[in-house]
């Protein structure tokens, strides 16, 4: 190869992986490659159990007739996600044989998966801040392939629809927006992270009356889908699936281990992370999102982006507790907010600095059990 074919391959390579132009081109190309890869991590790594049987367990419950959300339980423990866990898993119970066909169920996962990373690879291309490139380590995480094709978790399904929900927000579209992000909710709460941001965003575009309309379309989804339970059993289902005060097992926890489990367990220092939270929130709310995008009517998608990847980021920081499988509420997240940090580790040269930040934070998540450290 001559220096003049050497020069026009580099050249070439450089503008694949950093001309906007051709952001599509490399998303397709990763999706591809990841659903390779995917299909091989689904045929040669063993999958294990350990929320699948239970899931399959609570909503056979349901199918047979039950109502009452306290009589619903599985090996895990009782069945504590809102009544859209409930219908998304029953319908995976019938076309997996009662929950026997793992291997179909996996294979559904891995098509959820490769659908989940285009919807964020979508958002990032919406952004207009980011170079194709960013997008190479949304497809590298180990854990992340664990929790989808070899985990089978209901947070995947959850996360899924905050994405749509989040694209559909940077195309104007807020009231369907808001259908997909009340779905999310009822699989899962932990999208109520995103909630402080998309207020902010509401209020900011409609005023605080003109919000109440999108805001009513989150609460109804959530009366709808509850009406089964709600017209039968209202304070066990409020109870168990809004489980607000929920207590968690210092065993699992990732994120807080090295507290000790005297203070990880008390109630002080669960009011302690909700003050931190809400701190947190009010601070980024009255110095960076207000002044930042005060005219958020026409603020582009990126700004749209940031707010509610950073309001959620803040709940990660001050989470009562993280397990393994909540790697994926924010770990797509990660590059773009990495990425577009201020300087010196913004979009400069300087900001391939963050990579090993990313790399560190995935080997924390590929630390098992989780260490005092």
């Amino acid at each position: 190869m001559t220096a003049t074919s050497l020069q026009a391959c580099v050249r070439f390579v450089r503008s694949l992986l950093c001309d906007q132009k051709h952001f599509v081109l490399v998303a397709a190309i990763l999706l591809f490659c990841d659903a390779l890869l995917t299909f091989v991590v689904i045929e040669k790594v063993p999958y294990t159990e350990i929320d699948w049987k239970a899931y399959m367990q609570e909503v056979q419950g349901y199918l047979l007739g039950e109502r009452d959300y306290k009589r619903l339980e599985g090996d895990t423990g009782p069945l504590v996600y809102p009544a859209g866990f409930v219908y998304l898993y029953s319908f995976l119970f019938r076309i997996t044989e009662q929950g026997a066909n793992i291997k179909l169920a996996q294979y559904l996962f891995g098509v959820v998966y490769i659908l989940f990373t285009a919807v964020v690879c979508a958002l990032y291309g919406r952004s207009g801040r980011v170079p194709p490139w960013l997008l190479i380590p949304l497809v590298l995480s180990k854990r992340i392939h664990s929790i989808f094709v070899l985990r089978l978790f209901n947070d995947v399904f959850a996360m899924l629809l905050c994405y749509v929900a989040i694209l559909l927000f940077t195309y104007n579209r807020w009231s369907l927006g808001c259908v997909f992000f009340s779905l999310g909710v009822s699989i899962k709460m932990n999208v109520l992270l995103f909630a402080p941001g998309l207020l902010f965003l509401l209020i900011q575009n409609f005023g605080i009356m003109g919000s109440i309309p999108k805001l009513s379309i989150c609460a109804i989804i959530q009366v709808v889908l509850g009406l089964p339970f709600l017209t039968t059993y209202p304070v066990s289902y409020l109870e168990r699936s809004f489980e607000l005060g929920r207590k968690f097992f210092f065993k699992w926890t990732v994120n807080w281990r090295f507290v000790g489990e005297e203070l990880f367990t008390s109630s002080s220092f669960a009011l302690l992370l909700l003050c931190l939270h809400v701190c947190g929130l009010l601070v980024f709310a009255f110095t960076k999102w207000r002044k930042q995008y005060s005219n958020i009517s026409s603020a582009s998608a990126a700004n749209i982006i940031h707010i509610l990847f950073v309001s959620n980021f803040v709940g990660i920081v001050f989470a009562r507790s993280l397990h393994y499988q909540f790697y994926v509420w924010y770990f797509h997240t990660l590059p773009f907010l990495l990425y577009t940090m201020p300087s010196p580790l913004g979009s400069s040269s300087s900001s391939l600095l963050w990579f090993p930040m990313l790399l560190a934070i995935e080997a924390c998540w590929l630390t098992f059990p989780s260490t005092n450290i």
